[in-house]
């Protein structure tokens, strides 16, 4: 009896306290203050026989306690009681399903409880059926506060579902969708109704691919708020051009792996928007007159040229001349030798805020790595990758010149163990260094650097672990799949079944170890790896 009495009054006291807080958010400060004082005496009076007791917490402090969990502590939360499950349901602001046709059965219930969703990723395997124009429809009904959207492989979408989804949300303000297969009906119906949406990530779209006479998309009301468009892997990516056209606040423009000539369209970009800050293109079909027009960008701080192969020394110079705020430039010149000493030296003469540079690819020598020193006083961080010119003289200089030099990374490039002992003397404010595939340089030479200087953090891959890890950009997964394929091999020849478990456990204890390195250095450049 006396212990249904205290549960009674503990529920009575949290029911106090929540009225209390929300009423205690609409006071003004004098009586606000007042108040704060008298529960503060209040609570010393009761903390003798309610001390640990977590039930006494108002609904409004565990939901912001809730919001420092991550989603697995979170599911372990809502089991305690029927309490928490409830809290923790309507305090939950991001959510990421399992898209597959089943789950429109359960969507009345999953938002019932979440619904206070605004952010909403939406994944399903590419070898299940994925939900459909309903089931999208049903959450949109739901979900009417969703922000953000993210949709990957959803292949039974259509047009028509994509067009009730935007009319039901309206603010939405960010949309990625991938390997999906409406069109351009239904990219048009979001531009057209979402008129907060201000990012817009694109990948795959099956849809759009319908040759030369596929439906333009844009401008539309999301072109008065787009600040970034981003597109991948695209075959008819050129008619998002009047979106991008008409997005006259547009900060970034991101362009991967785009097919078309995309000289003649970023001229028609450039003369409609003059605000673009950041610019990324990496193997488009695009020359110097496609750099000459983005050069136009006065205000272009960030520029990646990757793999495209026809710009040269030329189109590289016109951008250095009239973007003098460029502060990050990553060139991947594909060996092409078409961009090289002098246009880095047109960069080192007119960009002195340069602050990121990336070569890969790229044949440099000292005569413009010495001027890029001299000139660009604010270089913080450098990656020299691919080239066959940058030895120990170039890494003599660089250690010299680079007083303001933190991160370094060295790839494939013809440097010894000399150029190690010129940086355990030079560049004063290095705090990381990475050395990969450099055949010259030896782990005694990476130790003496150590030894030298104790609070550098150097990171040596030698060419043992090169013949573990061989390949180019994004090989980690196939390095572990290729050495797992190889412990495999030793368990089935071996006869000896321990042995097999150890060769096996030192083959996955490596793996784990490079992929450790990989995962520490993935945050050389400060935002991802760049420096592959």
């Amino acid at each position: 009896m006396g212990q249904s009495q205290s549960i009674n009054a503990r529920v009575a006291n949290r029911r106090r306290d929540n009225a209390v807080d929300h009423n205690y958010r609409l006071m003004p400060a004098e009586d606000s203050k007042e108040l704060r004082s008298f529960l503060t005496e209040k609570e010393v009076e009761d903390e003798e026989c309610d001390s640990g007791d977590i039930s006494i917490l108002p609904d409004v402090c565990l939901a912001c306690i809730f919001q420092f969990l991550g989603s697995g502590d979170r599911k372990q939360c809502s089991l305690v009681c029927r309490r928490w499950l409830e809290i923790e349901g309507q305090s939950r602001h991001r959510l990421t399903l399992n898209a597959q046709s089943e789950l429109i059965s359960a969507v009345p219930s999953l938002f019932s409880r979440f619904d206070s969703v605004t952010k909403l990723s939406l994944k399903c395997d590419r070898r299940s059926v994925s939900i459909g124009d309903d089931g999208l429809v049903l959450i949109s009904q739901r979900c009417r506060n969703l922000t953000r959207l993210k949709l990957r492989s959803c292949r039974q979408l259509t047009d028509l579902g994509m067009a009730s989804f935007a009319k039901n949300c309206k603010g939405l303000k960010r949309l990625s969708c991938g390997s999906c297969t409406f069109g351009a009906k239904g990219m048009n119906a979001v531009v057209d109704n979402c008129s907060s949406l201000e990012e817009l990530t694109v990948k795959r779209l099956r849809g759009i691919s319908n040759g030369v006479a596929a439906e333009p998309i844009g401008p539309g009301l999301a072109a008065l708020s787009l600040k970034l468009i981003c597109l991948k892997d695209l075959y008819n990516a050129q008619c998002f051009g009047p979106l991008i056209m008409g997005s006259k606040n547009l900060r970034t423009l991101k362009l991967f792996r785009c097919s078309g000539d995309w000289d003649r369209l970023l001229e028609l970009v450039t003369d409609h928007v003059d605000g673009l800050v950041e610019v990324h293109l990496e193997r488009l079909q695009i020359s110097d007159a496609g750099l000459a027009a983005l050069s136009h960008c006065q205000n272009l701080e960030i520029l990646h040229i990757l793999k495209t192969p026809d710009c040269s020394n030329s189109g590289l110079i016109f951008v250095a001349e009239n973007c003098k705020l460029l502060r990050k430039l990553h060139i991947d010149g594909w060996k092409t030798n078409r961009i090289n000493d002098e246009g880095l030296i047109g960069v080192s003469k007119y960009c002195p805020n340069l602050q990121e540079l990336v070569l890969i690819g790229v044949n440099s020598t000292r005569v413009s790595l010495e001027l890029l020193a001299t000139n660009c006083q604010k270089l913080e961080r450098l990656a020299l990758c691919g080239s066959e010119t940058v030895g120990d003289a170039e890494i003599s200089c660089i250690a010299e010149k680079c007083t303001a030099l933190k991160k370094l990374c060295i790839k494939s490039c013809p440097v010894s163990d000399h150029g190690m002992e010129a940086l355990a003397v030079g560049c004063p404010n290095l705090v990381k260094v990475k050395v990969k595939k450099c055949r010259g340089v030896t782990g005694d030479g990476a130790s003496w650097l150590r030894v030298i200087r104790e609070s550098l953090a150097v990171n040596l891959d030698t060419t043992e672990v090169e013949s573990q890890d061989a390949g180019s950009d994004g090989v980690q997964d196939a390095a572990a799949a290729d050495q797992i394929e190889v412990a495999s091999n030793a368990a089935s020849s071996s006869t000896s079944r321990s042995t097999s478990f150890k060769a096996r456990l030192g083959l996955i204890a490596g793996r784990n170890l490079v992929s450790c390195t990989f995962r520490k250095w993935s945050s050389f450049s400060g935002g991802g790896s760049w420096c592959h």
